[in-house]
């Protein structure tokens, strides 16, 4: 029988105290993890105008399928599966109607994925890597941005990832293997740049 949710807090996110004692409201659902959905629907190439709708369908779904929920996984595991469902429902239906809606320079400002806790100095360096990765990320086929975003940026492991994209973990290994070689040479690009641009 499946349990219901229970929120188990994420390491810099405060959730109500009392989510951790009770079945997750909307509200807590919401509060606690979207900073991290609406992360990672930007990663996974959602544009900029479709980006809201996105979130905001991911979390209708998730309360509705909490009684889903069996524990198998943590609770952002199991989100960034419907994350990845709704995203790629969304590209195949911005595919069909507007071609043109999935062009990159369209997607999600990265700046918006910088802490504005952050000094000056910290939000520069931040926004200068969320814009190099964003750019590296467009680049990558959908199978390899996936499993790199999931273990890369949001340090799940292979087991998991194969869960999530409903995949063998031979697989996982194979697509994330190949984007770390395009990152290393996506950031070997980059400072090959930076050296001839400060000679």
């Amino acid at each position: 029988m499946a349990q219901r949710l229970v929120l188990q807090p994420e390491p810099q996110e405060q959730p109500p105290a009392s989510a951790t004692a009770h079945p997750l409201t909307f509200a807590a659902l919401y509060d606690s993890y979207f900073a991290f959905v609406w992360r990672t629907a930007s990663r996974l190439g959602t544009p900029e105008s479709n980006l809201d709708d996105v979130v905001q369908e991911t979390f209708v779904v998730a309360y509705r399928r909490q009684d889903d929920f069996e524990g198998r996984s943590s609770v952002k595991t199991w989100l960034y599966g419907i994350v990845f469902n709704v995203v790629r429902a969304h590209r195949r239906e911005i595919g069909l109607k507007d071609p043109a809606g999935l062009h990159p320079e369209l997607r999600a400002d990265p700046d918006l994925l910088a802490d504005g806790a952050d000094g000056p100095h910290e939000r520069v360096a931040k926004k200068e890597a969320a814009r190099f990765v964003d750019q590296f990320l467009q680049g990558l086929n959908h199978d390899q941005r996936d499993v790199f975003v999931l273990a890369e940026l949001e340090q799940l492991s292979a087991p998991e990832i194969a869960t999530v994209l409903g995949t063998c973990l031979n697989t996982v290994y194979s697509r994330l293997r190949l984007a770390r070689g395009e990152f290393a040479k996506a950031v070997a690009r980059h400072r090959a740049r930076d050296d001839w641009r400060n000679r």
